[in-house]
């Protein structure tokens, strides 16, 4: 053990907001059990903008092309989405969300603004804006 390293893996940036991660993910999971966050994030874009291109939809949502594909597909496979060949670009897929993708995201987005708050339930209001501001300075 090397005895001038000052590395404890608790105070870690990384460490911890990956258990904050599995916290959230966890709360998520137990009340919306139909997708993930990464599949429900598709859902929340395309609730705000509209069909768009698979490449955009992954830039609007952080994810690569082999995550977003991913998604999309699982999430096509449930009913949720549809795809369809651009007019314009046979070789790009404009995605869209269904009739139950829509229904989905609409009965479920007032739980998802609870499960944001019981996120960080520990912290006040204030320390809570804080801590969003500050990561949102991260991204």
């Amino acid at each position: 053990m090397a005895d001038n390293i000052d590395y404890r893996l608790d105070d870690q940036i990384g460490y911890i907001l990956r258990r904050v991660t599995q916290r959230h993910l966890s709360i998520f999971a137990a009340a919306i059990p139909e997708v993930t966050t990464t599949q429900f994030a598709v859902l929340a874009r395309l609730a705000e903008i509209g069909p768009v291109s698979q490449n955009h939809l992954g830039r609007a949502t952080a994810m690569d092309a082999a995550t977003i594909k991913g998604v999309v597909d699982r999430l096509t496979k449930l009913g949720y989405l549809s795809t369809s060949a651009d007019p314009a670009d046979r070789r790009r897929r404009t995605v869209s969300l269904t009739d139950a993708g829509a229904k989905l995201f609409s009965a479920r987005a007032a739980t998802a603004l609870q499960i944001s708050s019981d996120t960080v339930a520990p912290l006040t209001q204030d320390e809570a804006r804080t801590l969003q501001a500050l990561l949102l300075r991260l991204t």
